[in-house]
């Protein structure tokens, strides 16, 4: 039991580091397009059945999906995505790493495959986000911002299971 809650603590610790690595990366031009608002809007949308857009910028906006994308981001993307981290172990039987600071920062790059697959291509702008707004790198912003990512996890995870 302990795991999993190690597991959606980092997830959310490893939230914020992404956050912290997106602002320090769109900085330097390394934006993937993705804002806060949009997830809200896709969140929201998504309630009601929409899956896929053609283009979510073009989509009407909604008054809460700033707040719908911070809970989205933080919740499912942050801590509900790292309890995929345990789940792997527990499905497939094999043990732990002996260091979970590696683990989860190859896990952190393994979840850059969820925007490429599964966000940006539902946002209406293709796999790897190839369509998206002009001037993103969303191949290059997800794996930047991932690896902190999985960096929270694995520190957290670390961490607690030595407490």
């Amino acid at each position: 039991m302990e795991i999993w809650v190690l597991a959606l603590l980092g997830g959310m610790v490893g939230a914020v580091l992404m956050d912290i690595t997106e602002t320090y990366a769109a900085r330097i031009g390394v934006t993937s397009g993705v804002t806060i608002a949009l997830v809200g809007r896709w969140c929201l949308y998504l309630m009601r059945g929409q899956f896929f857009h053609s283009n979510i910028l073009s989509t009407r906006p909604h008054p809460q999906e700033v707040r719908a994308g911070w809970a989205f981001h933080f919740l499912i993307g942050g801590g509900g995505v790292a309890l995929l981290y345990p789940l792997f172990f527990f499905a497939t039987g094999l043990s732990y790493p002996a260091s979970h600071l590696l683990g989860g920062v190859l896990f952190g790059l393994a979840t850059s495959l969820l925007p490429w697959f599964i966000l940006l291509p539902c946002f209406g702008w293709g796999v790897f986000g190839r369509r998206g707004p002009r001037g993103s790198n969303a191949l290059l912003a997800s794996m930047l911002s991932h690896v902190p990512y999985g960096l929270g996890v694995g520190v957290v995870l670390a961490v607690g299971s030595r407490a």
